[in-house]
């Protein structure tokens, strides 16, 4: 089982630079179902998609963050910082590098380089 997608409000006229974020962590826009594509943009990475909803006045989560998973760790963390972004490392977990970052439009992101291990 997995987790399939998680949605995150952000204001239209930040949809461009929220999916320009997801996509240094490995994300592409895909289309949402027709009915649905006035009111989110969808980015995918295999299997997980991230729902970003058009609000107005967005709410952004003070502690709760979304995870990901990002191998490539060392060149991700150069790919956001080269972008404006600034990672904070944290501790390792599970033996793993792994960093807070707020996206475009403010969300807290941990990237890790492996998954948790049981």
């Amino acid at each position: 089982m997995t987790l399939q997608h998680v949605s995150l409000e952000t204001r239209p006229g930040d949809v461009d630079a929220e999916v320009a974020f997801w996509s240094l962590l490995g994300f592409a826009r895909v289309d949402p179902p027709v009915a649905l594509r006035e009111r989110a943009a969808w980015v995918q990475a295999g299997p997980m998609q991230i729902h970003l909803l058009f609000a107005d006045e967005p709410v952004v989560m003070p502690e709760g963050h979304v995870a990901v998973v990002c191998p490539a760790f060392d060149e991700t963390m150069d790919a956001l910082r080269g972008a404006g972004f600034v990672p904070e490392r944290r501790a390792e977990h599970w033996g793993a590098a792994r960093a807070f970052v707020r996206s475009a439009a403010g969300h807290l992101v941990e990237v890790m380089a492996a998954p948790p291990t049981r």
